[in-house]
């Protein structure tokens, strides 16, 4: 019986076309990288640079070079154009209000629904809210807007309360899919030891849930504190709007003040962007381990 043998030298070929595969796809993806990453610190550049620099500088046309001298300005007049003190406080009330409601109300909603998963009403309450994901607010906005008013809640407070509504179908299905990978066998313990349902979501599940919680709060924090539409139509009292909104309202100011405006930018996407690196770490962990099991 003859044997088939693969010559030496068809092996090596192979081989080097293997490497050459490999090396053309790194450096693909390495194109792709850095091109992905110019058209983020490009603007964040510019922006820096303009914020630094005076009023001649500033109109020069030249966004991409240096400020010589460096002038904080800028900083000041948006500091007091703006009433960044008060607009920034306002801002961190409604933030911190959402990030905590979704993530209360996103996690008892998720772990009534696996946990009850074969009774309709909460299965079909899972479907219902994957279809709000899809009914943007400025459907809804003369509606909320009229409701809002008549029940008292055109202020900070009923931005909280919509902001939470409009997260919560997001926020629910990042837990279910986390929930999924958590088992029941530890509840059943918690239970025999005689924990009640509410210990056993609390002093257990919670905890468990903290990955996920990450992830949820950061995608809630960035919503709340960059959205101007939602604020700008529910708030009535000017003096009571967030810090996006503030800006376009000295917009006009701004026109032929560039520094001014992207020193107030830069100010207001600072508390975003640290947020975002203190907390990268447990969003990428809540989403890989729940995207694990299904």
């Amino acid at each position: 019986m003859a044997t088939q043998t693969t010559s030496p030298t068809r092996g090596t070929a192979r081989g080097a076309t293997r490497r050459v595969r490999t090396e053309r796809t790194s450096w693909s993806w390495t194109v792709i990288l850095v091109l992905c990453a110019v058209t983020v610190l490009l603007p964040l550049y510019v922006t820096v640079s303009m914020a630094f620099k005076t009023p001649e500088q500033a109109v020069d046309g030249q966004a991409f070079s240096l400020p010589s001298p460096f002038s904080v300005d800028g900083f000041v007049q948006a500091w007091n154009l703006t009433t960044f003190p008060v607009g920034a406080g306002i801002s961190l009330l409604v933030t911190a209000g959402t990030v905590v409601a979704t993530i209360l109300l996103a996690a008892f909603a998720s772990y009534a629904i696996m946990r009850n998963w074969g009774h309709r009403l909460f299965r079909y309450s899972f479907y219902y809210l994957l279809a709000a994901m899809f009914i943007p607010f400025p459907v809804v906005a003369l509606p909320q807007i009229q409701l809002t008013g008549r029940v008292g809640l055109d202020n900070p407070f009923g931005v909280i309360l919509l902001a939470t509504m409009f997260q919560l179908s997001f926020s629910v299905l990042l837990f279910t899919a986390f929930l999924r990978s958590i088992p029941e066998e530890l509840e059943e313990s918690a239970r025999l030891d005689g924990a009640t349902t509410w210990q056993t979501f609390w002093r257990l599940v919670f905890p468990l849930l903290a990955p996920m919680s990450a992830t949820v709060g950061i995608f809630a924090f960035l919503y709340a504190w960059n959205d101007f539409m939602m604020p700008s139509l529910i708030i009535a009292d000017p003096a009571m709007q967030t810090l996006p909104v503030r800006q376009n309202l000295f917009q006009s100011q701004f026109s032929n003040n560039y520094h001014v405006a992207f020193a107030s930018y830069l100010m207001a996407m600072a508390p975003a962007i640290v947020a975002y690196l203190f907390t990268q770490r447990w969003v990428m962990e809540g989403v890989t381990q729940g995207a694990v099991k299904g």
